[in-house]
């Protein structure tokens, strides 16, 4: 019988992302998945702001940033007519080192994600599936299945479902996955060609009945097209062609295609699992909630999921942490999916909409609107930090406390640059550490050196004001750079509170 630590089930973005995390946090994992390699083709596309944040931790985000593309302008047609180009440029400026809309495919994400995880010494076992699996005291025995058919049985700490929407994971443990499927069907092509709406840019094209959408995967020539099957060929959506389903890009963008790299059909789920934790098995990702496409947020959000969880694991590991700092994974990301599940519904229901009403609105009115409300600053900002993923928060959650100045326990940490660096730099490892704007205490600075806790003192400017940050006070960060605790001073007293309240020994 293999033992590891951590068994991964599931190689996409979210699982090879935990694999990495609990890696660089010095845990055992051993990740399997039932294809035969990385994915093939572009999939999710979308990096947020966020997620590059976190990556820049593991040093991960300026290779995605070299390698990607971001999206400087946002072109809107109705009914094949160009009515408005908004620029996005650095829309988020101010608000993080990443301030802007980014476009990385999925099978080159998940490639760089390989080849860092091999260089770590870890690799992806391949053709493998999980049969089953049962706890046994403080194990998970998991039965594995090989591409030639020979079971074997792995032991693990914990089993983490990183399997999907179709998850063997979630149905071992038993829970439920309540939800609908929306009555379209959508077709996805990656292309090649000429046309105004291939010019390394977002375009939307909005008609009477549904919606066309072009994502650049490059800065000429090359991109995605999602759109809606019509009529009754929905009713054959499994055996249609590109052919079957282009004409309508081809009239109303003039788009003349030179390739077709990939193209599919798909029908959009809306569901959220009903735990996304049971025992010493947990559901991370899609196999534990899966939405519309709308804003780009899929595939962030269980990456999102990956690196709170990863941390926690390490600490419950490493006897630095109880078992039930566990429980807080799903205290937070639960929450955070079903607020993101019922946004994105109602994004797609609006762009999705039928009737003569419906229509007048996403023809008529929205074309006029949106260059308007692209030029309001206030506008700009608030659907940068919804899509970036900025304004995810833990305020709620039983882990967080305190508060200092506008920001809270649970929230994420405010960016401010200053001469020479921003206050987002990595530590040389993962971990917590402290963070003070002002003037920094020598009973701080003793309980830091003694806890082995990175310290870093930043001179007080304006823009830790507009930041919302408080001169002097201690901002202790999680290890996924979280604030556990916001604190005023003096503020000794009030982190050992902290640490003993949740059973942290750091």
């Amino acid at each position: 019988m293999k033992q590891s630590e951590v068994l991964i089930v599931g190689a996409g973005p979210s699982g090879l992302v935990l694999a990495l995390w609990l890696k660089a946090f010095g845990v055992g994992v051993r990740i399997v998945d039932a294809a035969s390699g990385p994915g093939t083709t572009s999939r999710a596309l979308a990096v947020q702001a966020r997620t590059l944040e976190l990556y820049r931790q593991l040093d991960l985000a300026q290779a995605v940033v070299d390698a990607g593309h971001p999206i400087e302008f946002f072109n809107l047609w109705a009914e094949g007519k160009h009515r408005a180009r908004i620029p996005l440029g650095a829309i988020g400026a101010g608000l993080t080192p990443y301030p802007f809309f980014f476009i990385y495919p999925q099978d080159r994400h998940e490639q760089l994600l390989v080849e860092r995880l091999a260089a770590a010494g870890l690799e992806v076992e391949r053709s493998t599936t999980l049969a089953g699996f049962e706890e046994r005291g403080d194990l998970v025995e998991a039965r594995l299945v090989d591409g030639n058919g020979r079971e074997e049985v792995c032991a693990a700490r914990y089993l983490i479902g990183c399997d999907g929407a179709h998850s063997k994971v979630r149905n071992v443990m038993g829970v439920g996955f309540p939800g609908g499927t929306y009555r379209q069907v959508f077709y996805v092509a990656d292309i090649e060609g000429d046309s105004p709406a291939l010019n390394g840019e977002l375009n939307i094209d909005l008609d009477e009945a549904d919606l066309l959408a072009v994502f650049a995967t490059a800065p000429q020539g090359r991109g995605r097209l999602v759109g809606t099957v019509r009529d009754d060929r929905a009713e054959q959506a499994e055996t249609l062609q590109f052919s079957d389903v282009s004409q309508r890009a081809i009239d109303n963008l003039m788009i003349s295609v030179r390739m077709v790299n990939w193209f599919s059909t798909y029908r959009v789920h809306h569901r959220v699992a009903e735990h996304f934790r049971r025992g010493r098995a947990f559901l991370v990702g899609d196999a534990g909630h899966i939405h519309s496409p709308a804003g780009g947020q899929g595939m962030n959000t269980g990456i999102g999921d990956a690196i709170n969880l990863a941390w926690k694991l390490a600490a419950v590991l490493h006897k630095q942490a109880p078992e039930e700092l566990l429980d807080s994974y799903e205290a937070e990301r639960l929450p955070f999916a079903q607020r993101l599940v019922h946004t994105t519904d109602r994004a797609f229901s609006f762009l999705t909409a039928d009737g003569p009403v419906a229509e007048i609105v996403r023809t008529g009115i929205v074309p006029r609107l949106m260059p308007l409300v692209g030029k309001l600053p206030a506008a700009r900002e608030f659907l940068f930090r919804t899509i970036s993923q900025t304004l995810v928060h833990y305020r709620t959650a039983p882990l967080n406390a305190g508060h200092a100045g506008k920001v809270h326990g649970g929230d994420r940490l405010p960016w401010v640059q200053f001469d020479g660096g921003d206050n987002f730099a990595p530590l040389p490892r993962l971990g917590w550490q402290v963070h003070v704007y002002g003037e920094v205490g020598a009973e701080l600075a003793t309980w830091c050196a003694l806890h082995g806790v990175a310290l870093r003192r930043y001179d007080w400017n304006e823009a830790c004001a507009e930041a919302g940050l408080a001169r002097d006070a201690v901002y202790l960060l999680r290890p996924d750079t979280y604030v556990g605790l916001a604190a005023g001073t003096p503020s000794v007293a009030l982190l050992d509170d902290y640490l003993r309240a949740n059973g942290l020994r750091l």
